[in-house]
């Protein structure tokens, strides 16, 4: 316990500097304004945002990024409150009674909750990442490469079969992802592999590119049809942004019992703030006195995914910064974000940058608070946002991205990559296949192949090394697990 806050002290002391503080606000206010525009959401937001990290130290980097993700979280409702149209997947639920309280003349009451339930929950989702982070990273020290080889197969095979969606599918994305990850030198041998005489290519295929194409510039793809869609707003109609005692403590032991479940879920690969925010509004639906309400209006069926939704943040982080395996689309881009800084999260992060690690998380407590101060006075503001039409926000995207592709490597030729990946993006929601299994595979590919062919070189060859080792087996046990299930919940489905 002394411990954990002796490291909480160093965290604080670079969370609060005045240059830290500065980039958490601004961080979280233009997460704020990402997750409020539909389509956009915190991992499009994050790739479109990684330029402004350039320059900074890795503390301050993660830092900005962590705070776009949070304030995405926080935004991610506006639109689902205000105009019925979710700013990502995990804000669908706000919209089952969040909009039906805007049409009942509740809108201010509704954004005032959303914020209040977003930040009760990402601060018991931060208390939980406080306490659990230590032990894990101390664990995952012992890891060696046939752990850490059953360790991203585990992280690989849940993110295909929790996810929602075709299993075939999800393994078509992840042999995308692992074979755009082989191309370029190979980190053993030196030999060069499939880069078909692309001298740009040797250093392998850059992950931003990836993320800034298959989320940012795709979007634009997706959304060139609506050019001149405009949403039509009365924001004179909000009335104040505030909620009363009684609807308050109706919402009381919704949050306390959603924000745990969120974290939780948060913390397995795969999984997502949207099925969070599902299984907190079925749970308390399920156990409500009055489930007739729900889907009219219901203040606490807006309170429980919007806490779950941000602890669900919270743990997302967890197998992030102790494992370096992303719980999340976000964190995947997150991490590539870090490792083009030259910093690798994983358990050595805690005991070799301890001021990165914990500066992130104290970071994250001080975002939480600021982002209530964005949300709650600034309201009103921020929705009108929502006015701005199509033809003029698409443009603005694709800039953004453009530029950002540019400054990673200050190449033409990643233009031609990063507009091939937006084309396979919006191929890839057409046929919807999954984009997160690909993006895992991209990231940890180079990890995962270099464990593997260090553990048969332990073994002479031999693959019951990765049985005979405790952590390994067990992972490995876990993962077939996680498909039995998959297959089992979709069989299920058929019938």
């Amino acid at each position: 316990m002394d411990a954990i806050f002796a490291n909480l002290a160093i965290g604080f002391s670079t969370a609060m500097t005045a240059y830290n503080i500065m980039w958490v606000f601004i961080g979280g206010l233009l997460g704020t304004i990402m997750g409020l525009l539909p389509g956009l959401g915190p991992a499009t937001g994050v790739a479109i945002l990684i330029p402004i990290t350039f320059g900074m130290d890795p503390a301050t980097a993660l830092i900005t990024m962590c705070a776009v993700y949070y304030g995405a979280m926080f935004g991610g409702s506006r639109a689902s409150i205000m105009i019925n149209t979710p700013g990502d997947a995990s804000a669908i639920v706000s919209c089952f009674d969040g909009y039906p309280m805007t049409k009942n003349g509740q809108a201010g009451t509704a954004l005032a909750i959303s914020a209040i339930a977003s930040f009760i929950g990402g601060t018991i989702g931060m208390l939980f990442l406080i306490f659990l982070t230590g032990p894990i990273a101390a664990a995952a020290l012992r890891f060696g490469p046939v752990e850490m080889f059953s360790l991203m197969l585990f992280a690989l095979v849940a993110t295909i079969t929790l996810a929602e969606g075709s299993l075939l599918k999800g393994v078509v994305a992840m042999g995308i992802g692992f074979m755009l990850s082989t191309v370029g030198i190979d980190a053993l041998t030196g030999q060069m592999r499939f880069t078909y005489g692309v001298e740009h290519l040797q250093d392998g295929i850059d992950f931003l590119v990836v993320m800034i194409g298959v989320y940012a510039i795709c979007e634009v793809f997706k959304n060139y049809k609506a050019l001149d869609m405009q949403h039509k707003l009365d924001a004179k109609s909000i009335g104040k942004v505030w909620v009363s005692w009684p609807d308050f403590k109706k919402c009381v032991m919704p949050m306390l019992r959603s924000s745990p479940l969120g974290f939780f879920v948060g913390v397995l690969p795969g999984m997502g703030a949207s099925i969070a925010t599902f299984m907190s509004y079925a749970m308390e639906k399920n156990i409500s006195k009055t489930p007739e309400k729900f889907g009219k209006g219901a203040i606490e069926g807006l309170a429980a995914p919007e806490a779950a939704n941000n602890s669900c943040a919270a743990g997302a982080m967890v197998p992030l910064l102790t494992l370096g395996i992303p719980g999340s689309g976000t964190t995947a881009v997150m991490l590539g974000a870090l490792m083009m800084l030259g910093v690798k999260p994983g358990p050595i992060l805690f005991s070799q940058y301890p001021e990165i690690a914990w500066g992130v998380i104290a970071s994250m407590l001080v975002g939480n608070i600021i982002l209530v101060i964005i949300n709650l006075p600034l309201a009103i503001p921020l929705v009108q946002l929502l006015k701005i039409p199509q033809r003029i926000m698409l443009p603005l995207i694709l800039g953004m991205g453009f530029m950002g592709t540019y400054f990673l490597n200050y190449s033409a030729f990643d233009f031609i990559l990063v507009m091939g990946c937006a084309l396979g993006g919006y191929i890839f929601s057409k046929l919807e296949i999954p984009l997160p299994p690909m993006v895992l595979a991209l990231i940890l590919g180079g990890t995962t192949e270099q464990s593997f062919r260090n553990a048969m070189t332990l073994s002479d060859g031999s693959i019951g090394i990765f049985f005979s080792k405790p952590i390994s087996a067990t992972l490995i046990a876990l993962a077939g697990v996680s498909l039995v299930y998959s297959l089992l919940k979709r069989r299920k489905h058929a019938r």
